[in-house]
C-alpha cells in the first residue's frame, strides 16, 4: 500500500521534468540567449554581408557568367579572383574555396564554402573526430577540420605570402560557412602558430569570420582567439548549438531525429558547471554575433537585431527545437538577414546624424569596450580551472575507453546494453561508421565512404 502511495509522487516529478525539458526545447526562444548582450555597431558588422556574398560566389562555376547571383550581385571583380578550386582540385580534403584580392577593402580573402549533402568526402571530414582526440595549443580541436585546415595552409601559404608581400598594407581575411567555417577557424589558429611562413604578418592584420560555424574548439581556445575570430549565428541555427559529438549532426541529416532527441534530453539535464569543467567539450569559436529575427509566440520575421558578446557560460549550449533550425543555417538566409540588419543600423546612424569627430570617438570606445569584455571573458575562463584530463561523460560525450574495458579495481557489467540506452546507441553508431566509413589502408588515417553505399545512404 505504501508503494502505491508513492506512485503519484513519482508521476508528478516525471511530469515536472518533462515540462522543464519541453520549455527548454520548444518554448525557449533562441533570442533569449543573447538578450543580455550588447548591440553590434554598423562599423563592426559592415563586412558580414559582403563576406557572405563572397562565400556564395564559390558556388558559381563561372563568375563571369553567374547563374545564382543575389540581388546586387556578388560584389567582387572576377578578374581579381586569384584562384578557385573545386572538389577535383581539393581531392576531397576540404570543400571548394577561392582566394580573392579585395582591392576595395584592402584585404586578401580566402573563402571556403559549406557542406555538400551529395559529397561523401564532406561527411567523412565531419565524422573524422573522437572525444578528446586532438590537442592544439593547450586545448582540444576537431580532428578532421584541423587536418583540412592544415592541408589548405600547405597548399596555399606560398600564394598568400606572395599576395601579402605585393600588398603590405592589406589584411588577411578568412571566411567560411558551416563546414567551411570550422575549417577557417582552425586555419587561423594554425596560421597564428606559423606566421613565419607568411612573412611574420602581424596578428592584428589577421581576421576570421565564421558563418554558422560548428563547435570545433575547446572553451579557452574559443575565448583566447576572440580578438581574431568572429562567429555569426542566425536565430535558431542548429549547428553551433549541436552538442560536441558531431556525429549527432550526421544523425539528424540522415533523418534519425529520435536519437538526436534522446541525446538532447540527457544534455539538457546536465549541470552547466559539469559541462564547463570538461576540457574536451567543443564550442563555437571566437566573438559571437547573434542575428535575432523572431520573437517567441509570434508569427513572422521582425526587423533583425544583432547582439554581440564573448560569452563563457551559456555559449549556445541549448539546441532549440524550431521549424527554422535548419533554414536559419542556409547561407542565403544569413546573407539576406545580415544585409537587412546592416541597412537598419546605417539608417539609425543617419537619423542620429552623429558628427564625424564624435563618430570616431564612439568607434574607439566600442573597441575599448570589446577589449574589456574580451579580457573579462579570458579571466572568467581561466577562473574555471578546467583540467586537461578527461572528465566523466555527459550529454553526447562518451568515454574514450571502449565499452567492456574496466577501470583499475573496478568491474564491468557482463550484460549487453539495451538498444535504447545511450551506450547501446553509441555501439550501434560505431558499427554504422565502421561499415560505411572504413579507414584508408595507407597511413593517412582518412575516412572514406564505400561507393556502393553512398547512394543508399543519401536516399535514407
Amino acid at each position: 500500500m505504501s508503494i502505491l502511495c508513492c506512485v503519484p509522487v513519482i508521476e508528478c516529478v516525471y511530469c515536472l521534468g518533462c515540462s522543464h525539458w519541453l520549455w527548454k526545447k520548444c518554448m525557449y526562444s533562441a533570442g533569449h540567449e543573447s538578450e543580455s548582450w550588447g548591440l553590434a555597431t554598423s562599423d563592426e558588422f559592415d563586412p558580414i554581408p559582403r563576406l557572405c556574398r563572397f562565400i556564395l560566389a564559390v558556388y558559381e562555376e563561372d563568375l563571369h557568367n553567374p547563374m545564382w547571383a543575389p540581388p546586387g550581385g556578388y560584389g567582387l571583380d572576377p578578374h581579381h579572383v586569384i584562384l578557385k578550386k573545386d572538389y577535383d582540385q581539393t581531392q576531397g580534403r576540404v570543400t571548394p574555396y577561392m582566394i580573392y584580392l579585395d582591392h576595395d577593402n584592402d584585404a586578401v580573402v580566402l573563402a571556403v564554402r559549406g557542406l555538400n549533402l551529395a559529397k561523401e568526402s564532406d561527411y567523412a571530414l565531419l565524422l573524422d573526430n573522437k572525444l578528446g582526440q586532438t590537442k592544439f595549443d593547450g586545448g582540444y580541436v576537431h580532428n578532421g577540420l584541423l587536418k583540412a585546415a592544415m592541408w589548405v595552409f600547405e597548399e596555399e601559404h606560398e600564394v598568400l605570402n606572395r599576395l601579402l608581400e605585393e600588398n603590405p598594407s592589406y589584411s588577411l581575411t578568412f571566411v567560411g560557412h558551416s563546414l567551411g567555417a570550422g575549417v577557417v577557424s582552425l586555419l587561423v589558429l594554425f596560421v597564428l602558430q606559423n606566421r613565419g611562413r607568411l612573412g611574420n604578418i602581424e596578428r592584428k592584420r589577421i581576421r576570421c569570420v565564421a558563418i554558422a560555424p560548428p563547435r570545433c574548439m575547446s572553451l579557452h581556445l574559443a575565448v583566447a582567439y576572440a580578438d581574431v575570430i568572429n562567429s555569426v549565428v542566425l536565430q535558431d541555427d542548429f549547428l553551433p548549438r549541436t552538442t560536441t559529438a558531431l556525429e549527432d549532426v550526421f544523425k539528424s541529416i540522415i533523418c534519425l531525429p529520435c536519437l538526436l532527441c534522446l541525446t538532447c534530453v540527457k544534455d539538457t539535464f546536465t549541470f552547466e558547471e559539469k559541462k564547463l569543467k570538461d576540457a574536451r567539450r567543443l564550442y563555437a569559436p571566437g566573438r559571437l554575433y547573434h542575428i535575432v529575427v523572431r520573437k517567441p509566440l509570434r508569427l513572422g520575421r521582425y526587423p533583425p537585431v544583432v547582439r554581440t558578446a564573448v560569452p563563457v557560460d551559456g555559449r549556445f549550449d541549448q539546441l532549440v527545437l524550431s521549424c527554422n533550425a535548419t533554414a536559419d543555417h542556409a547561407i542565403i538566409w544569413i546573407q539576406r538577414e545580415s544585409q537587412r540588419a546592416l541597412d537598419l543600423m546605417l539608417e539609425d546612424d543617419q537619423v542620429m546624424q552623429i558628427p564625424v569627430e564624435q563618430k570616431i570617438v564612439r568607434q574607439k570606445s566600442v573597441v575599448e569596450e570589446h577589449d574589456e569584455e574580451y579580457r573579462a571573458a579570458i579571466m572568467k575562463a581561466a577562473s574555471l580551472n578546467i583540467p586537461m584530463s578527461p572528465s566523466p561523460s555527459y550529454g553526447t560525450f562518451h568515454d574514450t575507453a571502449e565499452e567492456g574495458e574496466s577501470s583499475a579495481g573496478g568491474s564491468v557489467n557482463e550484460g549487453s546494453p539495451s538498444m535504447w540506452s545511450f551506450k547501446g546507441m553509441k555501439r550501434k553508431w560505431n558499427r554504422f561508421v565502421d561499415r560505411h566509413f572504413p579507414m584508408d589502408d595507407d597511413d593517412s588515417g582518412d575516412m572514406i565512404l564505400k561507393k556502393n553505399e553512398s547512394q543508399a545512404l543519401l536516399c535514407r
